[in-house]
C-alpha cells in the first residue's frame, strides 16, 4: 500500500506532470488536489506532446483511475476542450471521476480575476487571468457552486443568484461594467452538466476504499511550495495550498496516509509570475538558458509568456524541500546545462546584517544579493544516458552538491523531456 505525492520545490514548473505520468505506469489512481487551470503540466509520451491544464497527468495510462478532487478548482470548459483533443489525436478515453464536492470556476471569476489585473496595472501580481483567486475567495466566502450542484437546476439556480447579488455590486459601482444576470448562464451551466454527469461521482468514499485495499495512488501537486499563500512568496502566491500537507485534505484521504513525498526540483530556477526572485538572470545570458530551456524553451504552459529563470537556488529549494517533508528529490533538465563552462549555484544569500542560509519573509527578499558557488561544467550532451554511473564526472559531482545543499536524497534525474529519460540512482 502507497500513497505518494509529487509536488514542486520551488515556483512551480519543476516537470511534475512528466514525472507524474512516469509513476502512473505503478499507481490505480491519480488525483488532482488542489489548483485548477492556472498552470500546466507538459507531457510527451508515445502519444505526442500535451499540455494539460486541468486532467490528472495519469490520462495517458488505461490502466489509470484519474480522479479531480474536492480540493481542485474545477474549470469545465478547459476539461471538456482537453478530453476532445486527447481523443482528436489518439488517446484512448481515460477514466475519469470527478468529486461531486469539486467546485466550479464560473466566467465571473475570469472576468474579475482580469478586471482587477487591468486595474492593478504594474503592481499586478502576474495571475494567468484563469479566475483562480476569485474563485477560491467565493468558495471560502461560501458562494462557491459545487459540482453536485449541477444535477440539480432548482439548486443551481437559486446558488447563482446569491452569488450575483455581490457581484453584480461590484462589477457596476466598481468595475464600472454592465451586471450579469442568471439566464445568462443557466443554458450553457446545464449543457456542461449533461456531458458532466457519468463522470461526477463520491470520489472521497472511492479513494478511502482504494487505501483500505492496498491500491497504489498517486496525488499530483501544481506550482510549487514557494507558490503557498501561507508559506511562500506572498503576496505572489497562488490561492490554494500547494504543499504535500494539504494533499489528504484536497484529496479526501485521511492525514496519516501519505508515505512518500517526491519534491521536483530543476537543476536551475524559473517561474511564471511576480515576485521575488533571488538568482534571476537578465539580458544575454538569461535568454540562453531561456532558450535552452525544456523541450521548447523556458515559456509559460497556461500563458506563454517567457518563464524568468536563473541559476539553481540551494536555499529556496532546501526551505521548498523542508516545507514538502520530502523523501526525496527528482532533478529535472540536468541535459539543459551542457552548454557551460562553469555552473553557478546559490549557496546563501547576503544581506544588509551578513549572508544568511534560510528562506527569509518575502519583505526580506528586496535587495537581497545571491552567493554563488562555481561548479565545473561537463560540456557535452547527456540527453541519451541511461545510468547514472555513465554520466560526466562533474555532472555526477553537480548532483551530489546539490543533494549536500538541500539536505534530501537525490533519487532520480531527468535529462530530456521524454518517460524514457529518466535516470534512477
Amino acid at each position: 500500500m502507497t500513497v505518494t505525492a509529487i509536488v514542486g520545490a520551488n515556483w512551480g514548473d519543476e516537470g511534475k506532470g512528466k514525472m507524474t505520468d512516469v509513476l502512473a505506469v505503478q499507481s490505480s489512481y491519480v488525483v488532482r488536489f488542489q489548483g485548477g487551470s492556472n498552470a500546466g503540466h507538459t507531457i510527451i509520451n508515445d502519444f505526442g506532446k500535451f499540455a494539460l491544464h486541468m486532467l490528472p497527468s495519469g490520462v495517458f495510462n488505461p490502466k489509470v483511475t484519474n480522479i479531480i478532487g474536492p480540493g481542485t478548482a474545477l474549470d469545465i470548459g478547459v476539461l471538456l476542450n482537453e478530453l476532445k483533443a486527447l481523443s482528436a489525436r489518439g488517446v484512448p478515453s481515460p477514466k475519469l471521476i470527478i468529486s461531486d464536492r469539486a467546485q466550479i470556476v464560473l466566467p465571473v471569476h475570469r472576468l474579475f480575476d482580469e478586471l482587477e489585473e487591468e486595474r492593478l496595472g504594474n503592481n499586478s501580481f502576474g495571475s494567468t487571468r484563469r479566475g483562480i483567486a476569485p474563485f477560491y475567495a467565493d468558495k471560502y466566502t461560501k458562494l462557491g457552486i459545487q459540482a453536485a450542484d449541477l444535477l440539480d437546476p432548482a439548486r443551481l439556480r437559486d446558488r447563482i443568484e446569491r452569488m450575483l447579488e455581490t457581484k453584480n455590486v461590484l462589477l457596476q459601482h466598481y468595475y464600472g461594467q454592465p451586471s450579469i444576470q442568471v439566464e445568462d448562464w443557466m443554458p450553457e451551466l446545464l449543457e456542461q452538466a449533461e456531458i458532466l454527469t457519468p463522470y461526477i461521482g463520491d470520489t472521497t468514499s472511492l479513494l478511502r476504499k482504494a487505501y483500505h485495499d492496498g491500491d497504489n495512488i498517486l496525488l499530483e501537486g501544481q506550482l510549487g511550495a514557494l507558490r503557498d499563500p501561507d508559506h511562500g512568496i506572498y503576496p505572489f502566491t497562488t490561492s490554494s495550498s500547494t504543499l504535500a500537507g494539504y494533499a489528504t485534505v484536497g484529496a479526501g484521504l485521511p492525514p496519516y496516509a501519505i508515505q512518500n513525498v517526491i519534491a521536483v526540483t530543476k537543476a536551475y530556477s524559473s517561474c511564471v509570475g511576480a515576485g521575488p526572485f533571488v538568482t534571476e538572470l537578465h539580458g544575454v545570458e538569461g535568454e540562453e538558458l531561456r532558450k535552452r530551456g525544456g523541450d521548447a524553451g523556458e515559456y509559460g504552459v497556461t500563458t506563454g509568456r517567457p518563464r524568468r529563470v536563473g541559476w539553481f537556488d540551494s536555499v529556496a529549494t532546501r526551505y521548498g524541500c523542508h516545507l514538502q517533508g520530502a523523501t526525496s528529490v527528482v532533478l529535472t533538465n540536468l541535459d539543459v546545462l551542457g552548454y557551460l563552462e562553469e555552473i553557478p549555484v546559490c549557496i546563501g544569500y547576503e544581506t544588509a546584517n551578513g549572508i544568511i542560509e534560510h528562506f527569509p519573509d518575502t519583505s526580506k527578499l528586496e535587495g537581497i544579493k545571491p552567493v554563488y558557488k562555481q561548479m565545473p561544467g561537463w560540456m557535452c550532451n547527456i540527453s541519451e544516458i541511461k545510468r547514472y554511473d555513465e554520466l560526466p564526472a562533474a555532472a555526477r559531482q553537480y548532483i551530489s552538491f546539490m543533494e549536500s545543499e538541500i539536505g534530501v536524497s537525490i533519487e532520480a534525474i531527468s535529462v530530456g523531456p521524454r518517460r524514457d529519460q529518466v535516470i534512477k540512482r
